[in-house]
């Protein structure tokens, strides 16, 4: 497995609340929920925080069972997450730190995925591309746009006092049943991701996956820039890095296309490419 990145924060902004990282067969991209101005989390500790905790922790969940389902480890590195914040922080509040998860791990004949809320991953297998996604967050919030896209353009302070119902809401059904699932405190929440398996022989092996940060994503799902099928053939061709300036480009040419409340977001892309030459299919066999 050949792996590139590219991860970059919002322009103008030191702090990266996005992480990619590797540890042999297993890659990730976690993607921390930006706290809105003004409100409170009942913790000491931000994303920027708890995403890098969530990768120790996950890396080390990986290092000491690394037979364990993708679904396993992810648990037990939320729970460890959950002592690192050493008795510090309410972990019950609504607002406790979070993050999306995207896993690949290869294993012998095949390749473990893991998708936890809006960090899809793509894959180019058996000649298809596809995309796995967790799309309860959007089904959950879809309404609350809608509320909060009726609210007069020149009304901010009506506006604000929307923004902050609708951010109010949204922690209501962060891992609930009928609303959506992240990894924040709550162990559990790693058995509500979505899982697969893809081969890497025969005539469906994975040539290439890419896993993105929704920052990212917004290449297709947002901006519609390429399909899924062309952002791969972007990300192959010019690198991780290029997926990124474009949308970088897209966020300051195309606001209106925008669907979340953040002008810009931090992104992260990271390519894995397998050699076909693992294929017998490949090999005339």
């Amino acid at each position: 497995m050949r792996v590139r990145s590219a991860s970059a924060p919002i322009p103008g902004r030191d702090a990266n609340e996005d992480l990619v990282f590797r540890f042999g067969p297993l890659v990730g991209v976690l993607d921390g929920a930006t706290v809105p101005e003004g409100f409170d989390t009942g913790c000491v500790h931000g994303p920027e925080w708890y995403v890098r905790h969530l990768a120790a922790r996950l890396v080390l969940a990986e290092a000491v069972r690394p037979a364990a389902t993708l679904m396993s480890n992810l648990a037990a590195a939320i729970l460890a997450v959950r002592a690192d914040h050493g008795g510090e922080c309410d972990l019950d509040h609504p607002g406790t730190p979070s993050s999306t998860v995207c896993l690949l791990r290869e294993g012998g004949d095949q390749v473990d995925y893991l998708v936890l809320c809006d960090s899809p991953l793509v894959l180019d297998a058996g000649g298809r591309v596809t995309v796995v996604s967790d799309d309860r967050l959007d089904a959950a919030m879809a309404d609350l746009r809608r509320t909060l896209a009726t609210v007069p353009a020149g009304d901010a302070e009506d506006r604000l006092t929307r923004f902050r119902q609708a951010v109010g809401v949204q922690r209501e059904r962060m891992n609930r049943t009928h609303g959506y699932w992240v990894a924040a405190a709550d162990p559990d929440a790693a058995y509500h991701a979505v899982t697969g398996t893809v081969p890497l022989r025969g005539p469906g092996a994975l040539r290439r996956a890419v896993l993105l940060s929704d920052g990212a994503s917004s290449a297709v799902e947002q901006f519609g820039l390429v399909d899924w099928a062309g952002l791969l053939d972007v990300v192959t061709a010019e690198g991780p890095g290029a997926l990124i300036d474009r949308v970088r480009a897209a966020e300051r040419d195309l606001p209106e296309r925008l669907r979340r409340h953040k002008r810009a977001d931090d992104a992260s892309v990271v390519l894995c490419e397998f050699d076909p030459g693992d294929s017998p299919a490949d090999d005339g066999a």
